[in-house]
Formats: C-alpha cells, sequence, structure tokens
C-alpha cells in the first residue's frame, strides 16, 4: 500500500492537469506522475506499507503511522499548517482534516492519489517479474476473476496480504 502527501500551488498542480486518478488511463496517469515527480514546484512524501506490514498491524495501523510520517515530515521541511486527507476518517492523527472525495475535489489530493496508483503500478510491474504466475502487470493485484483464479491455483505470495479476505477464495 501506497500513501502520498502533496503539497504544491494548486495553479501549479492544475497547469500540470492534474485531475482525478479514476478518470484517467494508465497512459495518461503514469506521464502525469512523471510531470508531478519532476516539478521542482511540487513536494511530495511517500509512504509504503508491506502486506506484511498490514498483516501484523492491521490496515488502520498503517494509515495512521502513514498520515503521521507524512504530516511529519512536512511540518519539518515546509512550513504547512493545514493537512487534508482524502475520505472521511483521519485515523487519530490531530491536525488532518479530511475531505470526502478529495481525490477529485483537492489539488493536493489529486496529485497524491495519481502518485500512489504510480507506485502501485511501478510495484505490481516487479513483482510480475518476481511472480510472473499472477499477471500482476495487468490485474495490477486487484480482485479480477484471473487473480482469484490465480491465487486458487498457486497460492498466495509473500507479496499478498492474509489478512485481506476474499470470499471466493473462501468457498
Amino acid at each position: 500500500m501506497f500513501v502520498v502527501g502533496v503539497v504544491g500551488d494548486f495553479k501549479t498542480l492544475e497547469s500540470l492537469g492534474v485531475r482525478d486518478s479514476k478518470a484517467l488511463s494508465s497512459k495518461r496517469r503514469n506521464a502525469l506522475a512523471l510531470k508531478l515527480l519532476d516539478s521542482q514546484e511540487v513536494f511530495y512524501y511517500v509512504y509504503k506499507a508491506s502486506a506484511t506490514d498490514i498483516d501484523t498491524k492491521g490496515l488502520s495501523a498503517c494509515l495512521k503511522e502513514a498520515l503521521g510520517e507524512i504530516k511529519v515530515y512536512f511540518s519539518l521541511t515546509i512550513d504547512i499548517k493545514t493537512f487534508v486527507f482524502d475520505g472521511n476518517c483521519n485515523y487519530g492523527v490531530e491536525g488532518i482534516k479530511t475531505l470526502v472525495k478529495g481525490d477529485s475535489l483537492h489539488p493536493c489530493i489529486k496529485a497524491a492519489s495519481i502518485l500512489a496508483k504510480y507506485y502501485k503500478d511501478e510495484e505490481s510491474k516487479f513483482l510480475d517479474r518476481c511472480y510472473p504466475r499472477y499477471k500482476l502487470a495487468k490485474n495490477k493485484g486487484y480482485v479480477t476473476k484471473e487473480h482469484v483464479m490465480l491465487i486458487k491455483t498457486y497460492g498466495l505470495t509473500k507479496a499478498h496480504r492474509t489478512s485481506y479476505k476474499i470470499k471466493s477464495l473462501e468457498e
């Protein structure tokens, strides 16, 4: 799981073409991610929780840790007073405001979502080379029929979360 914090001027982000990541093709999202990563006016922090981290600590604990790290990083490097997170839960991290559907409303959240998906896709490509049977570059680890069939056939890898329950696997 990748959680990304982004700080940037709204006009700069919009001039780069930042949009809701769900509305972008993979090709367009990757191009935007590279623009964001290359920009001298956009600052970001990437938090990664492995499958083992999530299975051991729990998803909420990892999200709390991610938000805390992002807040500390930007508090120490840039004088930021307001932090906004997509959704309706700040996971107990003080000073984080939430914004439902923020990934379609707030330029920094849009950019963060683009970068998080970019990093997840890149990780999926890497994991595809490690576990080619699972076709992770194609399904990116999402619960598609094909991915579930491959898990049923070959079992879980170290990259899979054992705490994530897929109903069709339990049948």
